[in-house]
C-alpha cells in the first residue's frame, strides 16, 4: 500500500540542522495521519506522498517551513516573585496574555534567572533553524473511522504530531 490520504503512516527518522549536528532521532516508528491533518511537517507530507514500506526521503526545510523564524517579541523579562522559588534554567510554564484562553496560551522556557528577574523565551527551541529530516517508512494502513473523525492517529500510543 502507498502513502495516501487518510492512510495511517509509521516511520523512523532523524532531525539534523543546518551544520549537520543531529538533533533527534527516533528507534521506535511513530505513527501519523496522512492528509492534512497537521500530524507532521507539510513539507514532509508532500514527499511522503505515494511512497511505501520500506521507502527513504530527506527534506530539507527553511525556518518557515519547520519551527518559524525566531521572534524576539517571544522573549520576556519577570519579576522573580511571579515564579516558584526553586526557578532555573531550562525550567517551561504555560503563559498568555491576562484574560486569554487555553488557545492562546504558549509554552514558555526559563534562559536566564538573576535575584530580581526571570527571563522566558516563548519560541520553540528550533525556531529560526534550517532543519533537514530524514526517515524511513516503515508502516502504511488505512485510517479507521475513528481517527479519521478525530484527525489523529489512536493506536500504539503513538500520535506524537511532528511540528
Amino acid at each position: 500500500m502507498n502513502i495516501a490520504k487518510d492512510t495511517v503512516v509509521s516511520l523512523r527518522y532523524e532531525l539534523f540542522d543546518s551544520t549537520g549536528d543531529m538533533l533527534e532521532q527516533v528507534e521506535s516508528p511513530i505513527s501519523y495521519l496522512h492528509g492534512g491533518y497537521d500530524g507532521i511537517f507539510p513539507l514532509v507530507e508532500e514527499a511522503l506522498h505515494g511512497k511505501g514500506v520500506g521507502d527513504r526521503i530527506s527534506v530539507t526545510m527553511q525556518p518557515d517551513d519547520a519551527f518559524g523564524e525566531y521572534d524576539h517579541s517571544l522573549v520576556e523579562v519577570e519579576s522573580r516573585g511571579s515564579f516558584p522559588k526553586e526557578v532555573a534554567v531550562g525550567m517551561q510554564f504555560e503563559g498568555g496574555p491576562e484574560g486569554a484562553d487555553d488557545d492562546d496560551y504558549m509554552l514558555f522556557t526559563v534562559v536566564e534567572v538573576t535575584d530580581d528577574e526571570v527571563t522566558v523565551d516563548g519560541n520553540h527551541p528550533l525556531a529560526g533553524k534550517t532543519l533537514t529530516f530524514n526517515c524511513t517508512v516503515t508502516g502504511v494502513r488505512p485510517a479507521s473511522a475513528a481517527e479519521l473523525a478525530h484527525g489523529h492517529v489512536h493506536d500504539e500510543g503513538s500520535g506524537q504530531h511532528l511540528h
